[in-house]
């Protein structure tokens, strides 16, 4: 008998499905395939690598209500969010390669005295994916996406506690014509299917998408053979408070960063700063926010946070709650996620704030649920110290109404994105990645994120 992953209901705990549990034989299959498929797709021209693409944008389009479901289904979030958010940008991930594929530079030529030269860029070949279960379609979408664009075909291993989205765009892409082989999907854990992918040979390059620990052990496995690899890792972002900030719009952006997907995203402020002029105003206008949050079953229209993914994560955020306490941190609001019986059989976590020292566990570990830490303080040098205390580098913001302060501040975080008045700020052809603990070797959602996937080759030729 074959070896099954069971999906539970996040509101419910109840089983929804059962996938099929592959391992380092499947793994071998696709990668073979993979490998097989792409001297066909390379020499496709990028106009009909771009159509093909186009068509498939087009189908999940057509099958974007479906697409959502299983998003809610699979990971808890609203289903507003899914629908609303998730699955379109996704989909428009789609059309951006498609565009971009269409446009790139593939030469560039080299003015060298006594030299005819220029720079070919040519897809790697088979390319590696390994991506968690917070966002499973945007991240499926941001990953494999530039890749197919530019020539290279791929091998993917979705989140196992999150496979469905995954598993129906690869549906969808063989109904609209993408050839054999060219994507790849292989469900199972990082042991018996994430690491064979990563240390294949036939792989030519790797993108990790999770936390900083196993970012880290692929980056090693990467090093030692050697290939490109990229990895996108956690983060503990912090949101900087001005007394001179607009705090109605603070507080929104703030408490709907906590509640969004209930907190698990990896770029969310769950550190904030707060001006000690402003704190207690802050504080009452978010909790306020807090407690209008409509908590409820993904597929509830009325919902705007669902339940964590797992009861795994709903001990580990409820757990954070605990230690942070017992390092002496105070408690200054807990919502009831208990509110509807039938929550008891769902991962729910209530949304919930902290406040005190620095040095307490929840201002330096990435937690991912609905929950931030909040620290006072009165001069920028202060704010900056507190910013820049962590290893972490993914994604901080600033509010005030003193713009050249927001840009001052802005270019003094270490990080690889500083939010302006806003947090959690994405568009196509705005570059997102992480420094130091939160990542390396690239970003995404811009056109370089497409040239990562082309190796340069120099030709030259010496005139005599």
């Amino acid at each position: 008998m074959l070896p099954t992953l069971l999906l539970s209901h996040t509101s419910t705990g109840q089983k929804i499905a059962s996938v099929v549990s592959g391992d380092a034989n499947d793994v071998e299959l696709a990668v073979s395939a993979a490998h097989n498929a792409f001297q066909t797709w390379s020499e496709t021209s990028a106009d009909q690598r771009a159509e093909l693409l186009k068509k498939l944008a087009n189908t999940l389009d057509d099958n974007l209500n479906v697409l959502a479901q299983l998003e809610s289904l699979d990971v808890g979030k609203a289903i507003v969010n899914a629908s609303g958010f998730d699955i379109p940008f996704g989909i428009e991930c789609v059309r951006y390669y498609a565009d971009l594929a269409t446009q790139a530079t593939y030469q560039s030529d080299l003015n060298i005295d006594g030299m005819d030269a220029h720079i070919h860029r040519a897809p790697y070949g088979a390319c590696g994916f390994i991506f968690p279960w917070n966002f499973p379609f945007d991240l499926l979408m941001w990953n494999i996406m530039p890749a197919l664009a530019a020539g290279n075909t791929v091998v993917l291993k979705p989140a196992e506690l999150t496979p469905l989205t995954t598993l129906y765009v690869c549906k969808l892409a063989k109904e609209v014509g993408i050839p054999d082989g060219v994507i790849n999907a292989v469900i199972g854990t990082g042991q018996r299917v994430g690491s064979p992918i990563v240390q294949h040979p036939k792989i030519r390059r790797m993108s990790f998408t999770g936390s900083s620990n196993v970012g880290k052990q692929i980056a090693a496995m990467c090093g030692e053979r050697p290939i490109p690899c990229k990895v996108e890792l956690g983060g503990k972002g912090a949101a900087v408070v001005f007394d001179d900030a607009n705090i109605d719009n603070a507080a929104e952006q703030l408490a709907n960063a906590i509640t969004l997907n209930s907190g698990q995203v990896c770029c969310t402020a769950t550190r904030w700063i707060i001006h000690e002029n402003v704190y207690d105003e802050f504080v009452n206008k978010v909790i306020s926010i807090l407690k209008a949050t409509q908590i409820g079953p993904g597929l509830a229209e009325e919902t705007q946070m669902g339940p964590v993914v797992s009861q795994a994560q709903k001990d580990t955020v409820l757990g954070y709650l605990d230690k942070g306490l017992s390092e002496g941190a105070t408690l200054l609001y807990q919502g009831n996620a208990s509110v509807n019986a039938s929550y008891k059989e769902g991962y729910y976590v209530a949304p919930y704030l902290l406040e005190g020292l620095a040095e307490n566990v929840c201002f330096k570990e990435e937690i991912f649920g609905p929950t931030a830490y909040l620290v006072k303080f009165s001069t920028e040098e202060e704010a900056l110290n507190l910013v820049n205390s962590l290893d972490y580098g993914l994604a901080n913001s600033v509010f005030s109404e003193d713009l050249t302060r927001c840009y001052r501040i802005a270019e003094k975080m270490i990080s690889g994105n500083s939010w302006i008045n806003a947090h959690n700020v994405f568009a196509y052809g705005l570059p997102y990645g992480g420094v130091n603990k939160s990542g390396l070797g690239g970003g995404v959602n811009s056109p370089e994120t497409f040239y990562d996937y082309l190796r340069p080759l120099t030709i030259a030729r010496p005139i005599a």
